[in-house]
């Protein structure tokens, strides 16, 4: 199933964590990164949401490789940063398959399915209940 692409080729895929839904098309460039129609160091401003869009470009090595660019919606700001890292990965597995083992060991192709738990009626939150109180 491993096959790599020509270097004319695009890559698609999808990232999701929590709400957050990230569109990412990888194509061979430059190594420009833009989300939503905005560079990736306006978009996410802390340099720990770069980092985290960024890594699975350095765990290979292929930085200034790739142009990409994203759609992401939902969410907060951390979980499309995790959704964009999510979707970067996946394009890049599916631009060359034998990159899975390196991104799968350092977790990327695994999807965080972790969301918020719902409020349960007779509850001040999901888990809290009412205080009692004696007297």
């Amino acid at each position: 199933m491993a096959k790599t692409q020509d270097n004319n080729s695009m890559s698609r895929s999808v990232g999701r964590r929590k709400a957050a839904s990230a569109r990412v098309r990888l194509t061979t460039g430059s190594g420009t990164i833009t989300v939503n129609g905005k560079t990736l160091n306006d978009y996410f401003p802390y340099s720990l949401w770069q980092q985290k869009v960024t890594s699975p470009l350095k765990t290979i090595g292929r930085m200034k490789d790739f142009d990409i660019s994203i759609k992401v919606v939902g969410g907060g700001v951390n979980g499309q940063a995790d959704a964009v890292r999510h979707g970067i990965a996946r394009a890049l597995v599916r631009w060359n398959g034998d990159l899975r083992p390196v991104l799968k060991a350092e977790g990327f192709l695994t999807r965080d399915s972790r969301e918020k738990e719902r409020k349960h009626f007779g509850h001040k939150k999901a888990r809290r209940g009412h205080q009692w109180k004696k007297r």
